[in-house]
């Protein structure tokens, strides 16, 4: 596994997950980045920059261009590899499994060679040190890096996330992670497993603003973030994409919740 330490990080730092080829949300949180006086050199992405939505070239773009850290998705390295799918496993058959095949060979198509290189050279772990504490950050799991963990997991998967993490990059306080696309903190035996969520898809809350977070002074804080979510509803209909997702960006709800454990799921009664 690749790992990269960047060293001591001074100030607040701005995490964020999954742009989905989402370009509104990444232009609104570069914006947030430079409204709040965060750098590039103080952001984390978790990866998956590219995934439902209908901008991947620009996604791409933006996120290099920026420089800020990026640790590799399943997306990025599925597409490194060329591969036929996106990697996360969605079971056969299901709402998710079905969706992926248009966004991922959207994705697949719209991307060269270059942008492929640079996902096949992202690390799987980054490091960095902040007021005193050591933070590792991952896309999934180590163990799988498509692996959705959730706030409701049992300790024991944390455990062995944890240990995985430190037998490839050494001893860490702290852990953040992305791709289950819901932003949790919960307290392990071992330290704080963080997850900002991701911004180029809502929560499934019923809200159109996604999430991101800032790590300030050792304590987390979550964001809110507006952006033209009917814009990239927009892109992803001139993309050719089908609108399942692109009605998910404005109504808050995921088009399935396959993926979901029964706790995090939202009645359709409860639906605004």
């Amino acid at each position: 596994m690749k790992h990269h330490d960047l060293g001591i990080i001074e100030g607040d730092v701005l995490l964020f997950g999954g742009p989905y080829s989402n370009q509104q949300a990444l232009d609104a949180l570069f914006a947030r980045a430079g409204e709040a006086g965060i750098s590039p050199e103080r952001m984390i992405c978790t990866g998956d920059v590219v995934a439902y939505c209908g901008a991947a070239v620009g996604c791409v773009e933006a996120v290099r261009a920026s420089g800020c850290a990026v640790v590799a998705g399943n997306c990025e390295k599925q597409l490194a590899a060329d591969a036929d799918d996106c990697g996360c496993g969605f079971e056969e058959g299901s709402t998710c499994d079905r969706l992926s095949v248009a966004w991922y060979d959207f994705a697949r198509n719209a991307l060269d060679q270059d942008a492929r290189a640079w996902m096949g050279d992202l690390p799987d772990i980054v490091s960095f040190t902040h007021h005193g504490k050591r933070y590792g950050v991952v896309h999934g799991g180590v163990t799988d890096v498509a692996k959705f963990i959730w706030e409701t997991d049992e300790e024991a998967v944390f455990a062995r996330e944890w240990a995985a993490l430190e037998a490839v990059a050494g001893p860490v306080d702290a852990v953040i992670a992305g791709h289950c696309g819901v932003p949790f903190l919960r307290h392990t035996a071992r330290g704080a497993w963080m997850n900002a969520g991701v911004i180029g898809m809502p929560p499934h809350d019923g809200s159109a603003q996604t999430r991101f977070g800032v790590l300030s002074k050792g304590q987390l804080r979550v964001e809110h973030l507006i952006y033209d979510a009917k814009a990239a509803a927009q892109d992803m209909s001139a993309a050719g994409l089908p609108m399942d997702y692109a009605r998910a960006l404005e109504s808050g709800y995921w088009p399935s919740e396959d993926i979901l454990p029964e706790a995090l799921r939202v009645a359709v009664s409860d639906r605004g």
